[in-house]
């Protein structure tokens, strides 16, 4: 594998809509969690654009809850510079894991992964370009979070994922997923289609076998997966010279 050069294009990405969103209720019992209007549009619109100003071109959007109304909001991605294409759960919810493995055949051999109600003002490419040269088949990004955010759930050192357990803690656990991964699609083709699992369940595996590699980050994440995190996402965006140039 060799890094990417400025104009060579970044490969497609995931991003996972599909969830109940049980913690913004009662608002998301009649919209998904990406359309919650913040800072005076739907969630997802910002998050469109952040793509696009990292070279992001090709998006395919797992959606699940009320997927058309994304569908119907973002269409064919033209108008944000972008090409969308969706993946939908169907007659039950896929988990983050499974919908992204019904995702497969329009992903491509590498892609990237993000959450649909985080907002990371990261750069893309050196994230590529680091999954590209360690020759692993995972990356995942990772912030030195001693719990301010939320709870720590990755052990990291000498560039290595070592543990990632979102649930069995330890004392070692100084950071945490920061929502941006890269996988290859052998990663997860492995795994039973049309099946419901989590993306942590894979991500544990290959951080038990030193198959994660970590990418730091230093920006802190926003979100909007809880009342609290969606009044600082729109107070963030609020005032971001993207979102006032729009």
């Amino acid at each position: 594998m060799s890094a990417t050069t400025a104009s060579e294009p970044l490969p497609s990405l995931a991003l996972l809509a599909g969830g109940l969103a049980t913690r913004l209720r009662p608002i998301t019992n009649i919209v998904p969690k990406s359309m919650v209007v913040v800072a005076g549009e739907p969630f997802i619109a910002h998050l469109l654009r952040l793509l696009r100003r990292e070279s992001i071109t090709k998006i395919v959007i797992c959606t699940g809850h009320l997927g058309d109304q994304i569908k119907d909001f973002v269409g064919d991605g033209a108008r944000f510079g972008c090409r969308v294409y969706y993946s939908a759960d169907g007659d039950r919810l896929l988990g983050t894991g499974g919908a992204l493995r019904q995702a497969l055949p329009l992903l491509g051999e590498n892609f990237f992964v993000m959450y649909g109600d985080s907002y990371l003002n990261i750069a893309f490419r050196p994230v590529y370009e680091t999954f590209l040269r360690s020759g692993l088949p995972a990356l995942m990004t990772v912030l030195r979070n001693a719990d301010r955010w939320d709870a720590s759930n990755v052990e990291f050192a000498d560039s290595i994922v070592r543990c990632y357990d979102k649930v069995n803690r330890t004392p070692a656990m100084r950071y945490i997923d920061y929502g941006l991964s890269v996988l290859t699609a052998s990663t997860i083709a492995r795994w039973p289609t049309s099946t419901p699992f989590d993306l942590a369940d894979l991500y544990r595996d290959l951080a038990e076998r030193r198959q994660l590699v970590g990418y730091e980050v230093y920006e802190r994440f926003y979100e909007i997966g809880s009342p609290a995190g969606l009044a600082e996402t729109a107070a963030h965006l609020s005032t971001s010279p993207q979102v006032r140039n729009k």
